[in-house]
């Protein structure tokens, strides 16, 4: 499909689009992510804390990929090795700069507003020591709350000369956009961001609208869902729960607006992590009824306030070594969460290729800057991935000249075939504590119990390379998006709508709905070879808590700590979250006899006191971002949440 005819001249617009954000920083490697209105030549300069150069390389085809997803549109993917290794703690300034008409413009030109004031480019540090990390989850732009990654970058601003104090690493635990819950204003400026860079389209089979142009000229706002495939109940009576001879694949609460097209996911990304794609549209209010545009101006109000902050998490993202993985709504609500639902959603060409447009998405944005070597061969060359991305890429940018649509085609479904059997979103980090990153989303270990139970989160073979990754550790930090210790009660209510059959009606995603996963998990903490301090750092639930775990009767039990922070946009139902905290604490105190049903009766769960919350009360509401600093053996010593609003919860040791 050719790209939309609305689009701007090359000259009007600015030559970077979002970026650079600082991914993979290692002692012999820099990893940076940078979106441009063009294909750009780019300069990195290195400065040592005395401001002087050790470092100057025109960045050639080896060390930046060059990917167009728009007529102007184009993700710089840039990977550099270091003959001089940084050295631990080592402070250093970064210039990427731009060629223009044969002179080079650094980052304190092309955007002033990167750098911190009176500093004239960004700063930042190496350390593979994890004394210091935040982490967070769930940034959904329309919530009505601060936003998480612009208290982070405050937090980093008021300590600019104590570096001492800087995070080693910035993790992001989960749903960094929200494919399937789109406000209607974020929804229109999607579209006019693709008209203005001409982002490319694409042809659909199976669905109502043939071509994302005719989406574009009939966008459906909040009306989405009668888009979206649905599929045939074939489950006898007894086990049937939706009404009618089809039921919807996405049940997304929010899906009246959920994005479909490529284009679509790479316009919210560009969107929600910079400010530059806001000043080049006009976002119009659409033809709606009154009922639907008094939600829109609420929602309205909500992304005013966060596109506001947008520049100070962009500066954020540049100075701070962000590593991500994907959770359910970074694809879709659901995703994967049943046999049945997988086999339903991958077997309709429609949801298919939706899925597989958020997951190309995700791989051009996320998934790639958080370890290139995924994406290469041993000897260093592309792997069938990245070779399919380059060919879809590659004839995207020609379809817009000859328009060979049989060929873009076949790329994209080629592409999308090989993403949905991947199996290296997951990775580690050479740190201290060694970081383990986990994929909870596409190794599922699928129920022996019901094609529509819940799904583990993780199957066998990759529990099994997990326990060999914590052989001989004597610490780690593990990234679980979804808690492995949650609360009891919540989870107790998703079983009983598992036991009714609905587990898409409550998102019945926790590690215990699933007997298998559940057992081999709790079995890797009680093997003799498990790190002996174990901190698991989680997302996903739109509250945050932490808690300190032991093996009961355990002679060497490790210590275990359970952090969960989210949202760092989002929010839990603040009456609903008091209930469940409350009858939580009545109805699985320790000396209940309910703690014998839970498949985690053998360890002893011991909350923390949130400094903000009444004794007793464990649950904090509060969009932010997760603080932790941990001691040389790999312990945590200070957990807090950092409020988007600027007060801050110490989750504290209760005596």
């Amino acid at each position: 499909m050719a790209e939309c005819a609305s689009i701007a001249s090359p000259d009007t617009l600015p030559d970077v689009l979002a970026g650079p954000l600082l991914r993979r920083l290692m002692p012999d490697r820099i990893v940076l992510w940078l979106a441009g209105s063009k294909p750009l030549t780019l300069r990195l300069s290195l400065f040592d804390a005395d401001d002087q150069p050790f470092f100057d390389q025109t960045l050639d085809a080896s060390h930046c990929r060059t990917l167009p997803v728009g007529k102007y549109a184009f993700t710089h993917l840039i990977d550099i090795s270091l003959d001089c290794a940084l050295k631990e703690d080592a402070v250093f300034g970064y210039d990427l700069a731009i060629e223009r008409d044969g002179e080079w413009q650094s980052i304190k030109q092309w955007a002033p507003e990167l750098c911190y004031d009176d500093e004239p480019r960004p700063r930042v540090k190496m350390s593979l020591k994890l004394d210091t990390l935040l982490h967070g989850s769930c940034r959904k732009p329309h919530c009505n709350s601060g936003d998480g990654l612009a208290r982070a970058d405050a937090w980093l601003s008021e300590r600019r000369d104590t570096p001492e104090q800087w995070p080693s690493l910035l993790l992001m635990t989960g749903d960094q956009i929200y494919a399937d819950d789109v406000a209607g204003p974020m929804l229109v400026a999607i579209h006019r961001l693709i008209e203005r860079l001409g982002l490319f389209g694409e042809r659909f089979e199976g669905a109502e609208l043939a071509t994302s142009d005719a989406l574009l000229a009939e966008p459906y706002y909040y009306r989405r869902e009668q888009l979206l495939p649905r599929m045939k109940d074939n489950r006898n009576l007894r086990e049937r729960f939706f009404s009618g001879k089809y039921k919807p694949i996405f049940t997304s609460a929010g899906a009246q607006n959920h994005l479909i097209t490529f284009a679509e996911m790479i316009a919210m990304y560009l969107l929600v992590w910079s400010p530059v794609a806001w000043t080049l549209i006009e976002v119009e209010e659409p033809p709606l009824d009154d009922e639907t545009l008094a939600r829109y101006r609420d929602e309205q109000r909500a992304i005013d306030s966060f596109v506001a902050t947008l520049p100070q998490v962009r500066r954020a993202l540049a100075q701070l070594p962000s590593y991500m993985i994907f959770d359910d709504h970074d694809i879709t609500d659901d995703w994967n969460l049943t046999a049945a639902w997988e086999t339903s959603a991958y077997e309709h060409p429609f949801s298919r290729r939706i899925i597989g447009n958020a997951l190309i998405a995700y791989l051009l944005c996320q998934g790639w800057g958080n370890n290139p070597d995924a994406f290469r061969h041993a000897q260093g060359d592309d792997n069938e991935l990245m070779n399919a991305l380059v060919a879809f890429c590659r004839l995207d940018n020609e379809e817009s000249n000859d328009g060979n649509t049989k060929a873009h085609d076949h790329a994209q479904e080629t592409l999308i075939d090989q993403l949905i059997t991947f199996e290296h979103w997951h990775y580690t980090l050479a740190t201290y504590p060694k970081l383990v990153v986990l994929d909870t989303r596409t190794r599922r270990w699928r129920s022996e119990r019901g094609f529509s139970k819940p799904s583990g989160l993780m199957d066998w073979e990759a529990l099994s390379e997990l326990q060999d990754a914590l052989l001989d550790e004597k610490a780690v930090v593990m990234v679980s998006p979804a808690p492995v210790f949650g609360v009891k009660l919540i989870e107790a209510i998703q079983r009983i709508f598992i036991w009714l059959g609905k587990p898409l009606l409550v998102d019945a995603e926790n590690w215990m709905s699933h007997r298998g996963a559940a057992y081999v998990m709790l079995n890797i903490f009680k093997h003799s070879k498990t790190p002996q301090n174990f901190v698991i750092l989680s997302g996903d639930v739109h509250y945050s808590f932490a808690y300190d775990v032991h093996i009961r009767g355990h002679k060497q039990s490790p210590d275990i700590w359970q952090i969960t922070s989210s949202g760092i946009k989002n929010t839990f139902p603040d009456k609903l979250l008091d209930t469940f905290d409350r009858l939580n604490r009545w109805l699985y105190a320790p000396w209940s006899p309910l703690n014998l049903l839970t498949k985690r009766r053998d360890m002893e769960v011991s909350p923390r006191q949130p400094s903000s919350r009444s004794p007793g009360e464990r649950l904090v509401n509060k969009s932010g971002i997760g603080f932790v600093r941990l001691d040389r053996q790999g312990r945590p010593v200070e957990i807090k949440q950092l409020g988007a609003d600027g007060d801050d919860v110490a989750f504290e040791r209760e005596d």
